[in-house]
């Protein structure tokens, strides 16, 4: 028996607009929609089901219990193209290498170059 990571459920009051989140500002790909307002995303390679329910509100990205961290080769450009897009980044982890931000519903993110840490 072995056990993978298969994908990311983050529960949406409207699944739509986390879905014009995510293709619009994250540039993640539409894989399927499905009845009941369920969406498939894809970011990077990583399967995300946006689904209707109730997320748990966190006031910063310290108070969350979980986050997801995305990766990047190229921290600066990506970050002024994700505010170009519209993202507003909501500070850092406590280091200036590291922004913060969230979805409409509250879900929070990181964005690392993890070679500023070599």
């Amino acid at each position: 028996m072995t056990l993978h990571p298969g994908h990311i459920e983050l529960f949406c009051t409207d699944p739509a607009r986390t879905l014009e989140f995510f293709t619009g500002i994250l540039g993640a790909e539409l894989i399927s929609e499905q009845e009941g307002g369920l969406y498939w995303v894809d970011l990077g390679g990583l399967e995300f089901l946006l689904r209707p329910g109730t997320p748990a509100l966190h006031p910063s990205y310290g108070a969350c219990s979980q986050a997801l961290v995305l990766y990047t080769d190229n921290l600066p450009a990506t970050r002024e193209l994700l505010e170009r897009r519209g993202l507003v980044f909501a500070g850092e982890d406590g280091h200036p290498d590291c922004p913060t931000f969230h979805d409409p519903d509250g879900h929070w993110f990181q964005l690392v170059d993890p070679g500023d840490f070599d």
